[in-house]
């Protein structure tokens, strides 16, 4: 029934060959409800006040090896040289918080290995261009029934093209920026974001209230201190970054400091007043493999047909296994001098990768040593 009013009321927002835009957008937001997201909003494509901090961002080298953030710089700044002629964005929200064993007890157990909890599950990227483009198809078809000869030119992503995600979240109305620099709600951070870029002259939305207020929990529960200010990370200190986006080695004097986090860090997320309040996110996302309670041992015993294998469909997989078991081996390092970490350890001593050999050799001294 809601989808047929839907219908309805897109057909009669028609009027003296013009489309009713605002009643285009009331839809547009009734056909992203149905399609599991949790928030949908329009901004204007214009990101020209936010784009001076994204350069000196750069120009700070807080990209640290992400080459791909200075090379694409302009098409995030100039949204219509990433799509000519586009009007307008769509910032779709869709939460991804899953069922999972209490992120606090797995980084106090130093022999499991914690994984930032959007990766628990399902590669949340071609899923949400996928839903994005089923929205899509519908305006396009509701623009192409209304016969008025508008053209409908878009493209949708998900964390998968230089696009300022956040800014255009702040923009539309479904997130601000939190001091830790993810988009925030008053059901928290756990969330992912999409876009959907658009010739259309859509109404935007307004942008809401920041209510971060004077709190600085995420500055000061950064294990590395990456959150150098309010609003601004040094990727070259997240724990994000040194595992998953580095492609080298993790500075020495950073190892200790990453605990058991083999890919990707919650910190700042976990300590949030604002998650308190967050709800079970898309099912999608659940958790596969039991990577929420594995012990490091059995993650580093994976051989890289089994890591293929049982990581096909997760983000994780993209990293591949050498960076894994890099990550792995500094997490073993920094866990109990037991002789299931030393047994571990001594099994890849002679890795074909250098880098992996290197690790492992830091790994084993700094066990030891305890």
């Amino acid at each position: 029934m809601q989808e047929k009013n839907s219908d309805t009321n897109a057909m009669a927002a028609v009027a003296l060959g013009q489309v009713d835009y605002a009643a285009l957008v009331r839809n547009i937001r009734n056909w992203g409800q149905e399609l599991g997201f949790a928030g949908i909003g329009i901004a204007r494509a214009d990101v020209s006040a936010a784009a001076p901090k994204l350069l000196r961002w750069i120009e700070l080298g807080h990209h640290g090896e992400m080459d791909y953030m200075a090379k694409h710089a302009v098409l995030r700044a100039h949204p219509k040289a990433l799509v000519p002629g586009t009007l307008s964005v769509i910032s779709a929200r869709l939460p991804y918080w899953p069922q999972a064993a209490e992120s606090e007890q797995i980084l106090a157990n130093r022999g499991l290995g914690y994984i930032s909890r959007y990766a628990l599950g399902r590669d949340y990227h071609k899923m949400i261009r996928s839903r994005l483009q089923k929205l899509a198809e519908r305006i396009g078809k509701e623009i192409e029934n209304c016969e008025t000869g508008i053209p409908f030119t878009y493209r949708a992503f998900s964390d998968s093209a230089p696009v300022m995600e956040v800014e255009f979240a702040r923009q539309s109305g479904i997130a601000w920026r939190g001091k830790h620099t993810l988009s925030l709600t008053r059901l928290g951070s756990w969330h992912f974001l999409g876009e959907i870029y658009t010739t259309l002259p859509l109404p935007p939305d307004a942008p809401i209230s920041e209510h971060c207020g004077t709190c600085r929990r995420c500055l000061d529960a950064c294990p590395t201190a990456a959150i150098v200010a309010p609003y601004e990370v040094d990727a070259r200190l997240c724990i994000s970054y040194l595992t998953i986006e580095l492609p080298g080695a993790i500075p020495v004097e950073l190892r200790p400091l990453i605990g058991n986090r083999i890919y990707g860090c919650d910190d700042c997320q976990l300590c949030c007043p604002w998650n308190r309040y967050a709800q079970l996110g898309d099912p999608d996302f659940a958790v596969r493999n039991n990577l929420d309670t594995a012990p490091l041992a059995e993650l580093f015993a994976w051989s890289e047909q089994e890591f293929e294998i049982r990581l096909a469909g997760s983000p994780i997989r993209r990293i591949g296994h050498e960076r894994w078991l890099r990550n792995i081996a500094v997490a073993l390092g920094n866990s109990e001098n037991s002789p299931v970490t030393l047994a571990a350890l001594q099994t890849r001593r002679d890795h074909p990768s250098a880098l992996v050999r290197e690790h492992v050799s830091w790994a084993l001294a700094a066990v030891r040593h305890k």
